[in-house]
């Protein structure tokens, strides 16, 4: 296969381990953007299967593909991402990653007790959110979200 023709759909499928329908996926969400030959066949880049694993590996990150597609718009489509384009996007994952650490560390250390969700539904949450505190700062578990419970 030369530069030219680019690799098929199979073998990108072989190449990151995805089904040739979330391939297709990726394509219409525009994360890759292959091209046609003269058969009307896909060809793909060499550098699809680097923007193909990032997309895995953000996702397993918890990553949204809208915020990968962000990342993935930022990089040229022409040739594959070098370790500069890596490192710009590992910074701006790094914070979303840091705040995801710190709320499943402190969701670990109060899952046992309340997370401020204003249910009081325990015993417990007369002494952790007494009179429903916890729902003058928003909705959902705002202690678990970052509030404090003695704000």
């Amino acid at each position: 296969m030369s530069a030219a023709e680019g690799l098929s759909i199979g073998e990108i499928a072989a190449r990151t381990g995805l089904a040739v329908s979330a391939i297709r996926y990726y394509e219409e969400e525009g994360l890759i953007a292959p091209w046609r030959n003269s058969a009307g066949r896909r060809r793909f880049q060499r550098s699809d299967i680097r923007r193909l694993s990032f997309v895995m590996i953000a996702q397993q990150f918890g990553f949204t593909l809208p915020q990968i597609r962000v990342e993935l718009d930022r990089l040229p489509r022409h040739r594959a991402p070098t370790k500069a384009d890596w490192t710009r996007i590992s910074k701006t994952f790094r914070s979303g990653l840091d705040t995801r650490i710190a709320r499943l560390e402190k969701l670990r250390d109060t899952l046992d007790g309340c997370i401020g969700c204003g249910c009081l539904s325990l015993e417990a949450c007369a002494l952790y959110n007494p009179k429903d505190r916890a729902a003058e700062r928003g909705t959902g578990p705002r202690y678990l979200l970052g509030d404090s419970p003695d704000k």
